[in-house]
């Protein structure tokens, strides 16, 4: 109680933190029940009919099937590129001497991050689409014939990967670089002596020293393998393509706000979730096993 009474201040300041913490992260899971009850609009939760596992019907549908497939696809592809893009993107910007270049590539790659998922769907739109688009124009005037890229089924997902690592592979860079600039220049200084080159050092000095930040990054990756993200596949989802971009998130929200099976549209959250929760506990297992790293 002492130690309470002396740090009262420090205490009073997190209280407002913890209280919307509170507010909006756990008093929400009471509408976990939801996926057990049959809850209609205007009705309350607590007086809807309790309907067991019967939201959990859509195990049996073809259509919850495809959307599995196409969401661990994305997210599969997504997680290949977009994990070890920023890691070489930081190594190669702390090798460039020049601080204002070194600046400016910096800026450069991180100022697409603080563009919405709206404007970026407005970029694409505005380079592929198949009258005017730059794209078109440049492969009309080599002779072939113009691609619908916006209603393909085969370029949707390298659309969705792409504008995913251009948007986002400078802004995950931040972590990595803070974690070189905290490995000791005397080590360089060292391995210089001893006659090792740039790659040398890089493998076993810098990869070395950002190991365990690597390690955090790659954990909490890897709930993303659930959930790609529906606020970048839905300004981009069409009825062209829908059979590879409809995914959980877009599922949910058509059976949840456009057909009201609100019952079923929680179930799928809720496993989606207990999913991303063992996939990071497995993952921080093995990672703690293989090389004694992990969250706890």
């Amino acid at each position: 109680m002492g130690r309470f009474y002396k740090y009262r201040w420090q205490y009073a300041m997190i209280l407002p933190a913890v209280a919307l913490l509170f507010l909006f992260n756990y008093v929400p899971m009471a509408g976990i029940q939801i996926a057990f009850r049959d809850f209609q609009i205007g009705s309350s939760i607590w007086n809807s009919a309790w309907v067991g596992f019967d939201n959990f019907a859509f195990f049996k549908e073809p259509q919850f099937w495809v959307v599995v497939t196409n969401t661990l696809y994305i997210s599969v592809l997504k997680f290949i590129f977009g994990f070890p893009a920023p890691i070489l993107l930081a190594l190669m910007i702390n090798e460039v001497l020049h601080s204002g270049f070194k600046r400016f590539v910096q800026s450069v790659s991180y100022l697409p991050h603080f563009f919405s998922w709206i404007v970026v769907a407005y970029i694409l739109q505005s380079f592929l689409t198949l009258d005017g688009g730059l794209v078109n124009d440049v492969i009309q005037k080599t002779g072939n014939e113009s691609i619908f890229f916006l209603g393909s089924t085969e370029w949707f997902r390298p659309m969705i990967v792409g504008s995913g690592l251009w948007k986002e592979v400078g802004w995950n860079t931040i972590l990595y670089l803070a974690a070189i600039t905290a490995i000791d220049p005397q080590l360089y200084e060292a391995a210089k002596v001893e006659g090792a080159g740039k790659l040398a050092q890089i493998r076993n000095i810098t990869l070395p020293g950002i190991m365990p930040t690597i390690t955090i990054v790659l954990i909490l990756s890897i709930p993303s393998l659930i959930t790609v993200g529906m606020d970048q596949i839905y300004p981009m989802m069409n009825s062209a393509n829908m059979s590879v971009s409809d995914v959980l998130d877009t599922y949910v929200l058509r059976s949840g706000l456009q057909q009201g099976y609100f019952g079923m549209a929680t179930a799928v959250g809720l496993l989606s979730s207990v999913l991303a929760l063992v996939l990071v506990l497995l993952t921080n297992a093995i990672s703690r096993k293989i090389n004694g790293e992990g969250l706890w």
